[in-house]
């Protein structure tokens, strides 16, 4: 079925065809990236320090924007979408980064993982 649930959280939806990032913009306003629009998405693991709650960033020497999570300086991992023919590219946390890294590596949209 087009569109299902697959994942949920506090920071995101993942469903069949698209991922919802939430407070993407502050307060409330989320984006919606489609899978189609995405050239690939990445992995890595989240260093303690150095890492804001909310805005842009320079992840890997690129621009990077991030939904506002309050708790990502504690969290392991950050995903990072680069979208086909855009320069600034988005990356989140989540709740659960092993459920959601599985979760992307069996349909295969997570093209890269680094440690």
């Amino acid at each position: 079925m087009k569109d299902e649930l697959i994942y949920k959280d506090n920071l995101i939806e993942i469903r069949d065809d698209s991922i919802k990032l939430k407070h993407y913009y502050l307060p409330f306003i989320s984006k919606k990236i489609l899978f189609s629009s995405i050239e690939k998405i990445e992995t890595k693991d989240l260093p303690f320090m150095g890492w804001q709650f909310y805005g842009i960033g320079v992840i890997e020497r690129n621009l990077t924007w991030l939904p506002f999570d309050p708790f990502r300086p504690v969290r392991d991992r950050i995903f990072v979408i680069t979208i086909t023919e855009k320069r600034l590219r988005s990356a989140f946390t989540v709740e659960n980064s092993e459920q959601v890294e599985k979760l992307l590596i069996e349909k295969e949209w997570l093209l890269k993982i680094f440690s």
